[in-house]
């Protein structure tokens, strides 16, 4: 019998908004209570409510965090702020990034100044940044091991190991969000050990990625397409993550045209990822011991005031323009795709997941029209495809006795289920 219950408090059957709470029950004392990942949710998906949680905030004893995208930190504020006082379990690249994706998030709340450096201020005293590979004690009986997820820089699964009076321990793996092998900077995602239950990750298990060569190869192509008659191509992207890699890629394949990163977290973050080298994978390593910086490159230009950001509005082509949120429900794309998406020389690339409700969707959709062309470049999504997730949980020494399928649609994950009991 499991001695823990497990709550999906958010995105149980959709993308956006992780949060999850294991409840240790305990023959002699308090329960233990943990919470995997506190995340904001985007467009149509339900939000974490604290009040309506099993368990009063001031009562979790633990809060884990697979990375440090808002979707799965952004609540960090709100907990501390409803009474948590425990600690923020990471990695120590989450934690380097934990601080400037929340004051980002932050800024555009109503929150006084003084209020936010007070929260930032708790939540960095209250959160560590642990080793990789390493198993480590939470008390009464109960242990951890994160693993290397690949992602994005920082990312990890959880292994938990907890006590079971008449028998072994229990053990629960969270897969986080997983990536994909072979992805720009990051090293592949590590291997998971055997567990009782898996609650493991859906986002594109209804779908296959093109692999690395073919993608650049096909950014490449539609570069240059989109570029040859003069026009501007968008790229909406998460500050922490996407605008890394696609700088990666875009100096590999040695574009020429002016590439301009209209997004202040996005610049913050890139130099955070130029400090994190030790979590790089070899080849990027070995590019910058070649004096061929991974992340920069001579025609990249950044624009971090806003008086730029507005200059820049008026460019004309070509050029590429890569700026925040990458499902463009806010920030300076949104200036960007109001003046240009009218226009047929342009183009809008899309390399990351678009929630149901997000303007990215409804583009993507076709639900709101545009004279500019519309791309999705598959193999940028960052989160495994279902031949990486059943191959993941395949490489288990064993199979998982159950697996509990989360942080997707409902689609993909009928087809994951599929595709994983086949």
């Amino acid at each position: 019998m499991s001695p823990v219950d497990i709550i999906h408090l958010g995105a149980e059957y959709c993308v956006t908004g992780s949060c999850h709470l294991v409840r240790l029950r305990q023959q002699t004392g308090a329960d233990i209570n943990i919470l995997v990942d506190c995340g904001t949710a985007y467009g149509h998906d339900p939000e974490p409510d604290f009040d309506q949680f099993p368990v009063h905030p001031e009562k979790i004893d633990f809060l884990f965090l697979t990375h440090a995208h808002i979707d799965h930190i952004g609540r960090v504020p709100d907990l501390i702020e409803a009474g948590f006082k425990g600690e923020i379990i990471c990695t120590h690249a989450t934690k380097a990034l934990l601080i400037p994706m929340l004051r980002d998030a932050l800024s555009f709340s109503e929150r006084p100044d003084q209020e936010i450096r007070n929260l930032e201020k708790r939540i960095d005293d209250l959160s560590w940044g642990f080793e990789l590979n390493e198993v480590f004690s939470l008390g009464r009986g109960s242990r951890f091991k994160l693993g290397n997820a690949g992602h994005i820089l920082g990312s990890c699964f959880i292994q938990f190991w907890f006590p079971c009076p008449s028998s072994r321990d229990y053990r629960v793996t969270f897969s986080g969000d997983l990536g994909c092998k072979d992805t720009p900077i990051l090293p592949d995602p590590g291997l998971p050990d055997v567990c009782d239950l898996l609650i493991l990750e859906s986002t594109y298990g209804d779908r296959l990625h093109a692999g690395r060569k073919e993608r650049v190869q096909t950014l490449s192509g539609l570069l240059d397409k989109a570029l040859a008659d003069n026009g501007i191509v968008y790229i909406p992207a998460f500050a922490l993550g996407r605008t890394q890699e696609l700088l990666y890629e875009l100096d590999r394949i040695r574009t020429k045209v002016p590439v301009f990163v209209d997004s202040p977290l996005g610049l913050e973050i890139t130099k955070i990822y130029a400090g994190l080298e030790d979590f790089w994978d070899q080849a990027a390593k070995d590019l910058k011991a070649r004096g061929d910086h991974p992340i920069d490159f001579k025609n990249l230009y950044a624009v971090e005031r806003y008086r730029d950001h507005r200059a820049l509005l008026d460019i004309n082509g070509p050029a590429v323009i890569i700026a925040g949120s990458g499902m463009c429900t806010g920030g300076r794309i949104l200036d960007h795709l109001e003046k240009g998406l009218q226009v047929p020389e342009n183009d809008i690339f899309f390399v990351g997941y678009q929630a149901k409700g997000t303007l990215g969707r409804r583009i993507l959709e076709g639900k709101t029209k545009v004279a500019a062309g519309v791309h999705v470049l598959s193999g940028y999504l960052a989160h495994a495809d279902q031949a990486g997730l059943v191959n993941w949980v395949k490489s288990m020494p064993e199979p998982p006795g159950k697996i509990k399928l989360v942080h997707g649609e409902p689609r993909a994950q009928k087809a994951l289920a599929k595709a994983l009991y086949v």
